[in-house]
């Protein structure tokens, strides 16, 4: 049985979306502010998370930065928030998707459903946890890069897209799949998401970010990562 945390202050909403989740054979938990979530978080492992950004005692990206820092389980921010800035720190923080309230139940049902696939899809120990090229060194299981010996900072975002790439080295990773897998099936069309996060990432690994090495793109198509 697949086990939702939903993390919402609104009993209407809670009850509506534990009612429609058991009715579709979801084990549910559900917690009204953040100190509640994370320690359900902890003790019974959900599958996935819906959580509301304006929860009474904390912000909600702090919680998804706080069960980020032990778990890769898929977040769907459920929030009536809708600046883009906002949704970026959101997304950066380490969420998966971003449904903006009023949603309708179908919605939200499809993307969880997309959630819980692409968490199956990955591999669960990739094939070989120390990444080691001429420039650089990642370690998958620290999730740390090396670069002249110093310590490289990566965003959230930024780790997740180069995980992907270099845990299928030599293989092209389409634009729609790097988009569904960080950003959420609801961005599949944001192209420019991947550009500016790709730049980032070539400033900060490759010794000449205009004519990259290892982080190669395929125009129109997508990107990969040569070793």
């Amino acid at each position: 049985m697949t086990r939702v945390l939903v993390v919402e202050d609104d009993p209407q909403l809670v009850r509506a979306l534990v009612l429609n989740l058991q009715a579709r054979r979801y084990g549910v938990d559900a917690a009204p502010d953040g100190a509640t979530a994370l320690r359900l978080a902890a003790a019974r492992r959900p599958d996935v998370v819906l959580l509301d950004l304006g929860l009474p005692d904390m912000d909600g990206v702090d919680v998804i930065r706080a069960v980020r820092g032990w778990t890769r389980v898929p977040i769907l921010v459920l929030s009536a928030r809708q600046s883009s800035g906002e949704k970026v720190a959101a997304l950066d923080a380490g969420a998966d998707d971003y449904i903006t309230k009023p949603f309708s139940m179908d919605e939200l049902l499809a993307r969880l459903r997309a959630a819980v696939r692409r968490t199956e899809d990955l591999p669960l120990v990739p094939e070989t946890t120390l990444v080691r090229t001429d420039g650089f060194t990642i370690d998958l299981l620290a999730k740390k890069v090396v670069r002249d010996g110093r310590d490289v900072r990566l965003t959230p975002t930024e780790w997740q897209l180069l995980e992907i790439l270099v845990t299928h080295p030599g293989r092209l990773i389409t634009q729609k799949q790097l988009l569904q897998e960080v950003w959420g099936v609801s961005r599949s069309n944001k192209t420019n998401y991947l550009r500016v996060y790709m730049a980032q990432l070539r400033r900060k690994l490759e010794t000449d970010p205009s004519s990259p090495r290892y982080l190669i793109t395929e125009p129109g198509m997508g990107y990969r990562f040569e070793g």
